[in-house]
């Protein structure tokens, strides 16, 4: 009996020393400088830079998006406007050929003449020019405004030449007789002004 006893405690501390061995390695191992952390672990500055990249391409969407609906709201505005302005262009350009017989009959009667003519006629053409006058006020409330072409250069923008008159006493290429007047509805042209224009003369 004595010595199964003593077969024990033999076992027993070989145990026990073999399991102090096993310890003392694991932590010798875990204390080593160059132990190396685990393999999918990621490092925190690569993380960091990944983060700052993330939110840099997240800004720059945000102000692309700002950017292209401040330029969605701009065009909506423009056309808004334009609408406004320029959606009775046709209408508009059908009124100047009553604008151009009023003028037509006003100029009938030259100025020279009136003060020959009877009260009732005289007063029919002071009406006429009236009417003209109030005709135009109201064009002009949509835009529509002449061209005034008298005197000015000649611009293929706003005027259609349709001859030249010799003179040398004025620039080459001055308005010099407006056959038919033109009209501008905003900054386009409605109807081009249908002029004479001079040649021979200086340059301007």
């Amino acid at each position: 009996m004595s010595g199964q006893g003593d077969e024990k405690r033999h076992a027993a501390q070989g145990g026990k020393e073999n399991e102090g061995t096993a310890s003392e390695g694991h932590a010798s191992t875990l204390s080593q400088p160059g132990a190396e952390a685990p393999i999918d672990a990621p490092e925190p500055f690569t993380e960091l830079e990944n983060l700052y990249a993330e939110n840099a391409a997240l800004k720059e969407k945000v102000l692309r998006a700002m950017a292209e609906a401040e330029n969605v709201r701009r065009r909506a505005e423009r056309e808004v406007s334009d609408a406004k302005l320029y959606g009775v262009t046709n209408f508009a350009r059908e009124m100047l050929a009553f604008a151009d017989n009023l003028r037509r009959a006003v100029e009938s009667v030259p100025a020279e003449t009136r003060a020959a003519l009877e009260p009732a006629i005289a007063s029919l053409v002071e009406g006429v020019e009236v009417t003209e006058k109030d005709f135009l006020s109201r064009l002009s409330r949509f835009g529509v405004k002449k061209i005034e072409a008298q005197g000015a250069r000649f611009d293929p923008n706003q005027h259609e030449a349709l001859f030249e008159i010799p003179d040398e006493t004025q620039p080459a290429g001055t308005v010099a007789q407006v056959l038919e007047q033109g009209y501008v509805i905003g900054d386009r042209v409605l109807r081009p002004a249908k002029v004479g224009v001079t040649r021979g003369g200086p340059k301007a």
